[in-house]
């Protein structure tokens, strides 16, 4: 493992008694993380705080304890509750200061608007002795950048608009020149089968947070997210080490790794269904056509999915796909033999290559002791064999039903 300096790191404060309210959806912090790691700057943290100053003094703690680069947004208005400039000079220790040029252009704002300036305006020509006015060309509060033991801090706007335009215009290149020449590369491995604490075991002390590169997991709906990040002094060392890491993760999961980046099982299966020249066909129940829609959602699905029945009712079982009646009597809708009479039945009378049946009980009601909420039977036919397996699924009825689809696209995956 080669190890490299560590690169120059960021953390966003999001300032707004509206913004834990939940009246107002912050979107600064999403587009900075962004436009950050377009320089290789990676985000480490993100405090969101009220209108106070103390909060504001503490996240600034908190942030300059995560990060050489703190970023905060909001606060900066003529309002008695616009605190963030205040907050800013106690965490620095210092005094606010008028600055009689930007007082100016204040007014000179209003002139142009025809309008006179309102006295509490005369706040945000205030800044903290030591630090530099940044300007903003779409409204009256000025941003404002100091620096403190050797960490750089950036104070703008919550308007939108105002703060991406001062952070594209002021922001962004005093930035690349404090970063200076370093570089991080993300590469994504999707993973699909397993749990994420199976994969934690897995891969040991892969996954220790003091190396570099860095390994990251995300879960949802049963796909595992790994994330490389490596950081280094140039892109070509980056790459090499991200690309290392890769093989590394390769070797030890095999094939629970289904794609990359942002793959989906179903386009993973669709490629292979496509460079096969094979076609499926689908027969749900308790999925309600969320396996159909997930093939369908990929552009040129056409060339290999033709039908899909949801016979979500017994009688619909009986009446399009010819399952006995005396099957389902015997056995029950949800059980092995039901899911794998389904696949066939829907092989034969599409006249596909392969046919997945899924019937089960996605809840919230409808279980019983011996047939709990999130029993599904998953049934994959490939002509040459039927593959039919048990799974019980937690949590909500969404997520039963999400998680029994990607779990057959996974089956079906494994035996293309």
């Amino acid at each position: 493992m080669k190890k490299a300096s560590p690169p120059r790191r960021a953390s966003i404060v999001s300032i707004g008694n509206e913004l834990l309210s939940g009246q107002t959806v912050s979107t600064n912090a999403a587009y900075l993380g962004e436009r950050l790691f377009a320089i290789s700057i990676p985000i480490v943290s993100s405090y969101t705080i009220g209108d106070e100053i103390d909060s504001t003094v503490r996240a600034l703690k908190l942030a300059s304890s995560d990060a050489d680069i703190i970023i905060a947004t909001g606060g900066l208005g003529p309002t008695d509750d616009d605190l963030t400039r205040q907050g800013l000079a106690k965490f620095l220790g210092v005094e606010l200061q008028l600055h009689n040029e930007l007082l100016d252009k204040i007014q000179n704002m209003f002139a142009r608007r025809e309008r006179p300036m309102p006295e509490r305006n005369k706040i945000q020509a205030y800044i903290p002795a030591g630090a530099k006015a940044i300007d903003n060309k779409l409204g009256t509060a000025p941003g404002i950048m100091a620096e403190s033991n050797g960490k750089l801090f950036f104070v703008l706007p919550g308007v939108p608009s105002e703060m991406k335009q001062m952070f594209e215009e002021s922001v962004l290149p005093e930035l690349q020149r404090f970063a200076g020449s370093q570089a991080i590369i993300i590469r994504k491995l999707k993973c699909f089968g397993t749990g994420e604490s199976n994969i934690a075991e897995m891969l040991g002390d892969l996954m220790q947070r003091n190396r570099n590169p860095l390994i990251n997991c995300t879960v949802e709906h049963g796909v595992i997210t790994l994330c490389i990040v490596a950081a280094a002094k140039d892109k070509n060392q980056a790459e090499k080490m991200a690309e290392k890491d890769e093989k590394l993760l390769r070797n030890i999961l095999g094939d629970l790794i289904y794609g990359v980046d942002e793959q989906t099982l179903a386009e993973v299966v669709g490629e292979k269904l496509a460079r096969q020249n094979k076609k499926i066909a689908t027969a749900e129940s308790c999925t309600g056509g969320t396996l159909a829609k997930l093939l369908t959602d990929i552009p040129g699905a056409s060339r290999y999915f033709t039908y899909g029945w949801i016979t979500y009712s017994n009688d619909a079982k009986i009446s399009q796909l010819d399952i006995p009646r005396d099957l389902i009597n015997k056995y029950g809708a949800v059980s092995e033999q039901v899911a794998q009479a389904m696949a066939q039945q829907a092989r034969k009378k599409a006249d596909t290559d392969i046919a997945i049946g899924i019937t089960g009980i996605a809840g919230p009601d409808g279980g019983s002791e011996q047939k709990p909420v999130g029993l599904v039977y998953i049934s994959v036919d490939t002509g040459s064999g039927c593959e039919t397996r048990r799974f019980i699924f937690h949590h909500n009825r969404d997520s039963i039903r999400l998680r029994a689809a990607q779990t057959a696209l996974n089956m079906l995956r494994l035996r293309l």
